[in-house]
């Protein structure tokens, strides 16, 4: 056995697919053979470490497709041979009724049978109500996106685990407690990948960088990336978020007044501010480029991720038949949905391709670079220009989607809670230099830092609205949570919306949105911010019993590596907006949490917008 270089889970991940590449079925038919070695991947280096093989697909329970339609082909050529039947026709109806009546025994034998009488998944606790064909599938769907978890997690017994049914009743099973957490996003974390489909799916818009790459491929994207990210770095942003967050004041001041005829204020749509602020944002500090988003409601770029994520019929059609078709072959299905992704990544990419371009151009002239993420990127010299590409994608995406969600339902809770919009207003006005146009008023860390309730109030909205509810992996083995075995191919559902408020982490207060619980013994705050990206957090921040309660920003290897990026976004835009405006509900039917629509989409962010009543709040 050669010289171990990496993991044993990285080792046995490697290894289960070379066996099920080989027929077998798992780690256990590789020990057997001897076949598991602990090796360096000999492309794991310089440009190519891209170009290592990929893992093969999962043993998920979707259709068979192939094996169906060689069992119909091996039917007509029996026909063919033995009783010489030469009729076309005959033989594609042979052909049909073949493939179809394998389709209904597998159909009958995965819906009714398995996931009742077979499953080794079947005495975990399971959600109740599933329709007895689709699950608790059309409940997800027509709940907001992370709700149905949430709900089970804080209203199902048991003990880490939960059993639910998607569409055509696939099993999926819901990680809660710490313990089990710990497993699958540390012990275990290459062991647990995300599915195939959905990086099929996703890597259209977001690309194919560190938030969709696996294994070793992570390993290096993220060590070669960590130094944009490091806690000094984001420290010497805050200025640059600060000047930011200054234009989006004066901005929204000008379309308050012309807007406000009574002294009633406007009402303005937070979110669309929220998201052309942070996409402004992303491109300062992380790629060196101001693409004026926010002095522009229809800049072009703006709205094609607007776009993106308008939810339509078309694209909760896509999401059902992801669960039983291929990802390649839903990507390329003729409707409009995917043509207008397709179109849409088309013009991210181009816009990416052209930040790249103007930076090797700068490189080549030794022109200075400043320490931003592209920068980084290149100076590492371990990317193509495509991989930095997709790079860019991925943060232009994530790093401006996810922030707005938070400083939305930051907004929304300074309305909901008008005692505590008003103590935000004191506490920043007191601390922080006035952001008019006319005043030099950078600001640094050091002053967010000194600001215990506005880091309490962020926490507090981070927990609550997580700005990703839930996210999915895949078992790429046999193997076990928890002592509970684990099938190969069992889709794995980490739900921050459920976890963070979960009453036997968080006490029986855990549902209630109090930014106090920061305040005493909590830390301030601090969860998340791990300044070198880890994510990870104080035990017992905000009072909970386990670090694991926190999820917004997961932990370990596959904790987000822009936490203490977004934490210091969030916290300047909030106190800036804070501090200059007033907010009022501009529907009152919006106060029910439940009556807010959520976009189908990756991030929580309302469907419909958040129309806030605006008003310039004078003297500062």
């Amino acid at each position: 056995m050669q010289r171990a270089t990496g993991s044993t889970e990285q080792a046995i991940y490697r290894a289960t697919t070379a066996a099920a590449a080989r027929g077998g079925s798992g780690p256990r038919h590789a020990l057997e053979r001897g076949t598991i070695t602990y090796t360096r991947n000999p492309h794991h280096h310089h440009h190519h470490y891209y170009n290592q093989d990929r893992p093969a697909p999962a043993a998920t329970m979707s259709v068979p497709l192939r094996a169906m339609t060689v069992a119909a082909l091996a039917g007509c050529g029996l026909l063919i041979v033995v009783y010489r039947v030469r009729s076309t026709k005959y033989l594609a109806q042979v052909f049909v009724m073949v493939w179809s009546a394998q389709l209904l025994a597998w159909l009958l034998w995965t819906t009714l049978v398995y996931p009742h009488y077979t499953s080794p998944l079947r005495r975990i606790p399971t959600a109740p109500g599933a329709h007895w064909v689709f699950g608790h599938g059309p409940k997800i769907l027509a709940a907001n996106p992370g709700a149905s978890l949430r709900e089970w997690i804080t209203t199902v017994p048991h003990n880490g685990l939960i059993r639910y049914f998607f569409f055509f009743n696939r099993e999926r099973v819901i990680v809660t407690s710490p313990k089990a957490l710990a497993e699958v996003l540390v012990t275990k974390n290459y062991l647990f990948p995300k599915p195939d489909a959905v990086r099929t799916s996703l890597g259209r818009v977001l690309g194919y960088g560190i938030l969709l790459a696996e294994g070793d491929e992570h390993k290096v994207q993220r060590k070669n990336l960590l130094p944009a990210f490091h806690f000094r770095h984001v420290k010497s942003l805050y200025p640059t978020f600060w000047r930011k967050a200054r234009e989006l004041l004066d901005a929204m001041e000008v379309a308050v007044r012309a807007g406000d005829d009574d002294d009633d204020g406007a009402v303005l749509e937070v979110n669309s501010w929220a998201s052309r602020c942070t996409l402004d944002i992303i491109g300062v500090a992380g790629m060196g480029v101001d693409f004026g988003a926010i002095q522009d409601e229809n800049n072009p770029l703006a709205s094609t991720y607007i776009n993106l994520s308008t939810p339509t019929r078309q694209a909760k059609v896509l999401m059902v038949l992801g669960m039983v078709l291929p990802g390649w072959l839903i990507t390329h299905l003729p409707i409009k949905r995917n043509d207008d992704i397709n179109a849409a990544a088309q013009r991210i990419r181009g816009v990416c391709r052209d930040l790249v371009v103007e930076k090797r151009r700068r490189l080549a002239s030794k022109e200075p670079l400043d320490p931003d993420i592209i920068s980084v990127a290149l100076e590492s010299g371990l990317f193509t220009d495509e991989q930095l590409v997709d790079q860019l994608m991925t943060f232009l995406a994530a790093g401006h989607d996810t922030t707005a969600s938070a400083l939305t339902w930051a907004l929304y809770m300074m309305t909901r809670h008008p005692e505590m919009q008003q103590r935000l207003r004191d506490e920043v006005r007191a601390a922080l230099p006035s952001p008019s146009a006319d005043a030099d008023s950078d600001i640094s860390s050091a002053d967010i830092d000194r600001l215990p309730y506005l880091n309490a109030f962020c926490s507090e909205v981070l927990r609550v609205f997580s700005p990703v509810p839930q996210t999915i992996r895949e078992a790429a083995c046999d193997t076990t949570i928890q002592g509970q075995f684990i099938p190969r191919g069992t889709r794995i559902m980490l739900s921050p919306w459920g976890t963070n408020v979960e009453p036997g982490l968080w006490g029986k207060d855990a549902a209630e949105f109090k930014p106090e619980r920061w305040l005493s013994g909590g830390g301030g705050g601090s969860v998340g911010g791990g300044g070198d990206g880890s994510g990870a957090s104080s035990i017992g921040g905000g009072g909970a019993e386990s670090n694991y309660a926190f999820m917004t920003f997961l932990h370990g290897p596959r904790s987000c590596i822009g936490a203490a990026f977004a934490r210091a976004e969030l916290a300047c835009l909030l106190a800036a907006c804070a501090g200059r405006f007033e907010y009022e509900l501009a529907d009152e039917a919006m106060a029910d949490e439940r009556n807010i629509k959520l976009k189908a989409a990756v991030t929580a962010r309302p469907a419909y917008g958040m129309p806030l009543r605006t008003r310039v709040v004078e003297g500062w």
